[in-house]
């Protein structure tokens, strides 16, 4: 499409066709950087002097440094800034990095840090890396503002300082909320009390509070409401509490067309939080309509439906389930993960129900503009990769791949894929 831009390199030498930013219409997508150079590796700017690596900054704000300051000049050359950033995502092996990066960051964004999703996981896709971060941002030339939301009860965390929301163009993007007062810990209405046993069950209690006394006043104090929603990211850091999670999310969003993603997540910025929760919406005056788009997908692939907003075609989570409710490749992919066989045929699949719902929108996955992997294993990405361009050749990926808790929703499971794609 002539709407698409991409900037993409060979990474480090081999014939992986890396998306690093993508831009579509006023939109940028600046997707999976970590800091490494794309064509040489992890340079000195990063690990430290060789013969005193303990010099200057630390390892994690050397890191920070490094990707903020490229992405910066990314979206120069695209004639934009951070300071027209609508969205960050953030996923760390370590949560010691985390406020060596919230330095950066103030360091780069100054006094605004647009809505963030912040999670800790097992591993990046560099093994050595303590980051990974993607921004969405708009272009300056568009001229759209960027209207800043602070609603009341709905603050961030001190040392993070991000605006809760922000509306930009008809879209509300909503910070990734936990059930905490911030700086005081758990509201004492999403807890279970210590002393009791028999007073509810955590994530029930936890995701209900974060709906109504986080998602639904951010929504209405941008100029819209919890039916204009129309993607969700869920980060659980139990697996197992999926069930009750689902159905406490299913009873305020059974008539509402919304993508849900919901990723296995290692621990969170709150002690005792097991759940964040990250969404994007319309305004109640938005121009856009949101379409429900369904496809000859099995039902138990994903946790919701695919919604197209405007110009954005929003799947839910994807796992390769077929309809029988097994995995794909599960007799074979345990006597060959050195062929990374489970990430090559779960992949494959997935691609086929992506290419469903792209066919059923009148899009198509060459317009993909961002491509998040959660793996079980990041040794499953070589089949993954190996998927990708069977499917689609040299098309440039924009990718992110980091690796989750082992436990994914459903057994043998070696990725959950949440796709945004360009619709026109």
């Amino acid at each position: 499409m002539p709407d698409i831009e991409v900037k993409t390199v060979n990474l480090l030498g081999l014939p992986v066709p890396y998306a690093y930013a993508v831009k579509a219409g006023p939109w940028i997508f600046l997707t999976g950087h970590e800091a490494f150079d794309f064509e040489g590796g992890i340079p000195e700017a990063v690990t430290g002097p060789p013969g005193f690596p303990l010099f200057g900054r630390s390892r994690s704000r050397r890191e920070g440094d490094f990707i903020l300051q490229r992405m910066r000049h990314i979206l120069r050359e695209f004639g934009s800034e951070l300071s027209r950033a609508v969205r960050l995502d953030q996923y760390y092996p370590n949560p010691e990095a985390v406020a060596a990066y919230h330095l950066a960051r103030h360091a780069e964004f100054g006094d605004y840090i647009p809505p963030s999703t912040s999670v800790v996981m097992e591993r990046c896709f560099a093994a050595e890396t303590t980051i990974s971060t993607s921004l969405i941002a708009v272009a300056a030339e568009a001229g759209h503002e960027i209207r800043k939301i602070h609603p009341p009860g709905v603050a961030s965390a001190p040392t993070s300082g991000f605006v809760p929301a922000v509306v930009c163009d008809d879209f509300v993007f909503v910070a990734g909320q936990m059930a905490h007062n911030p700086g005081q810990g758990l509201d004492p209405r999403a807890h279970v009390p210590e002393h009791s046993a028999w007073a509810g069950i955590e994530i029930r209690k936890q995701t209900e509070f974060l709906i109504e006394h986080k998602l639904k006043p951010a929504l209405e104090a941008a100029g819209s409401s919890l039916d204009r929603s129309v993607k969700a990211q869920v980060y659980l850091a139990r697996i197992e509490d999926l069930p009750d999670f689902i159905d406490v999310w299913n009873g305020h969003y059974a008539n509402i067309p919304c993508a849900l993603t919901v990723v296995p997540t290692k621990s969170f910025a709150t002690v005792g939080g097991i759940i964040e929760i990250n969404l994007l919406a319309l305004t109640n005056t938005a121009r856009r309509e949101k379409q429900l788009i369904t496809a000859d997908v099995p039902e138990m692939a994903a946790f919701g439906p695919c919604v197209r907003a405007g110009e954005f075609l929003l799947p839910s989570g994807l796992m390769a389930i077929g309809r029988a409710g097994h995995i794909a490749g599960k007799t074979v992919s345990p006597g060959f993960d050195g062929l990374s066989h489970a990430g090559y045929v779960q992949a494959a699949a997935i691609y086929d129900y992506a290419d469903a719902l792209c066919r059923a929108a009148g899009t198509s996955m060459t317009n993909v503009l961002r491509a998040q992997y959660f793996v079980s294993d990041i040794s499953a990405f070589p089949g993954i990769g190996m998927a990708w361009s069977s499917r689609f050749g040299a098309q440039p990926h924009p990718f992110v791949c980091v690796q989750t808790p082992r436990t994914m929703p459903a057994p043998d499971a070696a990725l959950i894929a949440d796709f945004w794609i360009y619709a026109g």
